[in-house]
């Protein structure tokens, strides 16, 4: 009996920097459980990370091992996932200039994170064709594996939608060639960054996988808190509190229950409160930075996952885009 092909899945990280708290709350572990179950492409997006990065462009290749040591790191296994480099899979380029063909320019124009990440980061000139245009680089890097699920945030929902309705356009105007995605609802923890925004590697406000014992305990303890305790004395709000946000990740329930009677009561104060989520990171990270320093001392054995992982995903966007070529008619 033949066995049942596989869902296929498609995520990606921007090579902007190294992951953050963030990522170890949402993503990676939602992609740990993934690749047990599906065929799991998880792709470095150097192209989208140019697009905001441009006037950097020598950083995305450092960051690019950066991102990918990381996702080693914490676990991710490259005989069970195809981890790849999406600008050395020249094929996602091909897709993409083909998809812009047939996509009315409104439908980007809608697009809320657009004029969302113009504001929020006001010191790069983001009003540009490339980022304009990067839902379609987006959609073309799900399409060309024919993924059927691709886990988002509720943030990038709108996104998969779009990805959704240009793979119906194509499939309506040329031939059927691509499912359509289906979207795999990641629930990511809001966790605020040192200044009480959310953590963001553009805020400036990140603590990062990679950082050693003392700079998390440096960070955490310079943390904002629930303003209301301006002394010590001074009961406070948990759910108001940014370092409780880290808590609701990093912290077990009764540990965490035991903390917000602490402090609704005041009888804890906030510097304990930070001392208890700086031990559980400490603890949870520890492995983390083992294999971390084994990679860091071995950078070739890294670029040669990637590799291997770039001509396996180069095969699959290979055969795909000879479908697409053969649908339009080239």
């Amino acid at each position: 009996m033949a066995q049942a092909k596989k869902n296929v899945v498609l995520s990606g990280m921007r090579p902007t920097g190294p992951l953050h708290l963030g990522h170890l709350a949402g993503a990676l572990p939602n992609w740990l459980k993934l690749q047990e179950k599906y065929d799991c492409f998880y792709t470095i997006v150097t192209w989208h990370a140019l697009s905001s990065e441009y006037m950097n462009s020598q950083s995305i290749r450092h960051n690019t091992f950066e991102v990918a040591v990381d996702w080693l790191s914490i676990g991710l296994d490259p005989q069970k996932s195809v981890l790849f480099v999406q600008s050395e899979v020249k094929e996602h380029a091909e897709l993409h200039l083909l998809l812009s063909m047939i996509i009315p320019l409104p439908w980007l124009q809608r697009v809320p994170t657009f004029k969302e990440m113009q504001r929020n980061i006001p010191d790069k000139d983001l009003n540009t064709y490339g980022f304009l245009g990067y839902p379609v680089l987006q959609t073309a890097d799900i399409l060309i594996y024919k993924a059927n699920l691709v886990p988002v945030g509720e943030d990038q929902a709108y996104h998969l939608e779009l990805a959704r309705e240009i793979a119906r356009r194509f499939n309506r105007i040329f031939q059927p060639v691509f499912p359509e995605p289906q979207m795999l609802l990641t629930e990511v923890p809001k966790l605020a960054g040192t200044d009480g925004r959310k953590m963001s590697k553009s805020f400036g406000n990140a603590i990062y996988l990679k950082d050693p014992p003392e700079v998390i305990r440096q960070k955490i303890s310079t943390m904002v808190t629930d303003t209301r305790r301006k002394r010590r004395t001074d009961p406070g709000v948990p759910e108001d509190c940014p370092v409780f946000t880290l808590h609701k990740a990093f912290v077990s329930k009764e540990k965490r229950d035991e903390l917000a009677k602490g402090c609704q009561t005041a009888s804890i104060g906030c510097l304990d409160c930070k001392k208890v989520v700086i031990e559980a990171l400490i603890e949870r990270l520890t492995p983390y930075w083992e294999k971390r320093r084994a990679y860091e001392q071995h950078p070739q054995d890294v670029w040669d996952i990637l590799e291997e992982g770039n001509k396996k995903a180069r095969a699959v966007a290979q055969k795909t885009m000879d479908e697409v070529r053969q649908a339009i008619g080239f």
